[in-house]
């Protein structure tokens, strides 16, 4: 697998710098890509680089992914219009193995490949620098003209806030700089990978090898995603979509995907997939013979659902999503997890009853009139009732004086009850 080729047709090279394919071909090459660990789980956004570490794992080639650390303690002005909060030590090594976990599900880090993937750290190396020791060994390396010419530097100091930058921020590049100078000596890392908006801080890294060893070393940077509509990529109004099933449920995850436009999912099935040219294009031509069925949207969140969770997780979402559009869910409704239950049953109506009420075996009849506002009345619910329009769990009820049970309680807590096709409505017994 040539790897510039197959980043090409996914849509995923933004800048090349010269020389670099000749490298890639000449022999097994190792490259870098650094993450930052402010969170302990990666979010959808940090998939494209996690994507093209695997892809050039796949190509036979040895990634390296550098957990930022050091200048995760800093905060790279790249992109920013403001300073990061700084973490702590203990914080930021909980992360790292964290992130770890996360991405041993994309890379292979413990066969005896040569191109096994390797995690490193730079605040294990730049923790042992004193400011004085890098200032002189580091700092005389690169003029402060060539930093200032950086656009993320340029950005920060003509922004609207007129703040500027801190020195803190300044000396970010060099930072990053130095990583590469260390992964060159250490590893004979000869490529950086990263987003475009890393550009200036890449370059400066080989800039810094050519004037301490008189070394080659290349860049790769892919552009930044975006949706169709401009839109920033990976938001939602709850926020980040992460891979951590903590923070974004599989089944939220499954639905992030599914929801996605036609033109998006056209895009990031290339990004996000390992699917071949051949699969997508085959793909991309049922979508346009019948988009209502939206193949696209669907084997996008079946691959990536499956490739960041499981493939039971990925089944489990699936068999939820159709809960309130199916007439045969109750045995689902029972299997599914809590926090599943209520992400598909946001939006819906909740009540609050009382548990005990239902422990005293109280009337249908009462609980969904009196104690929560299913039906306006009695009597309309009895007529649901009796024309088979009313559901508990799924379930047709006819007799709406039969008792409430604890045999009803989903999770032990939860009662969904169905007025109609449409009218869906969660009680919560506390």
């Amino acid at each position: 697998m040539n790897f510039i080729d197959e980043l090409t047709w996914r849509g995923m090279i933004h800048t090349v710098m010269p020389g670099t394919e000749e490298q890639l071909k000449k022999e097994m090459t190792t490259a870098y890509l650094g993450i930052d660990p402010t969170a302990d789980s990666l979010h959808i956004g940090h998939l494209v680089g996690v994507m093209i570490l695997k892809h050039f794992q796949r190509a036979g080639h040895r990634p390296i992914a550098l957990v930022g650390g050091a200048t995760g303690m800093i905060g790279d002005p790249s992109m920013k219009s403001q300073e990061r909060k700084l973490l702590d030590e203990e914080t930021l090594r909980h992360n790292q193995e964290a992130i770890k976990k996360q991405l041993s599900k994309f890379l292979d880090f413990d066969s005896d490949a040569p191109n096994a993937a390797v995690m490193v750290n730079n605040y294990d190396w730049m923790s042992k620098f004193s400011f004085l020791d890098f200032i002189r060994d580091v700092g005389k390396l690169i003029t402060v003209n060539y930093m200032m010419a950086k656009d993320s530097v340029k950005k920060r100091l003509s922004g609207e806030d007129r703040e500027g930058m801190s020195f803190t921020e300044f000396s970010y590049q060099l930072v990053q700089g130095y990583d590469f100078l260390h992964l060159y000596k250490e590893y004979g890392c000869r490529l950086q990978l990263g987003g475009s908006d890393q550009w200036g801080n890449i370059t400066t890294g080989t800039e810094l090898i050519r004037r301490t060893l008189g070394g080659e070393a290349y860049a790769l940077t892919c552009p930044l995603i975006t949706k169709a509509d401009g839109g920033k990529f990976g938001k939602t109004e709850s926020g980040n979509v992460w891979l951590d099933p903590r923070y974004t449920s599989p089944y939220k995850f499954y639905q992030f995907w599914l929801n996605t436009t036609d033109a998006d999912a056209e895009k990031y099935i290339k990004i996000f997939t390992e699917l071949t040219k051949e699969e997508v294009d085959e793909l991309v031509e049922q979508q346009k013979a019948d988009p209502g069925q939206r193949p696209l949207q669907k084997r996008l969140a079946k691959e990536i659902t499956t490739m960041v969770h499981s493939a039971a997780d990925y089944e489990a979402a699936v068999e939820a999503s159709q809960i309130l559009f199916s007439n045969h869910a109750h045995e689902a409704l029972r299997r599914i997890d809590e926090q599943t239950l209520l992400d598909v049953m946001a939006g819906v109506p909740q009540f609050e009853v009382s548990l005990q009420d239902i422990k005293d075996g109280i009337k249908l009849a009462d609980l969904l009139t009196e104690k929560a506002q299913v039906f306006p009345s009695k009597g309309e619910a009895r007529k649901m009732a009796q024309q088979g329009g009313f559901s508990i769990n799924k379930e047709k009820v006819t007799d709406i004086y039969a008792p409430a049970t604890t045999d009803m309680l989903l999770q032990g807590k939860y009662i969904l009850a169905q007025r109609g096709k449409k009218n869906y409505y969660l009680l919560i017994a506390k």
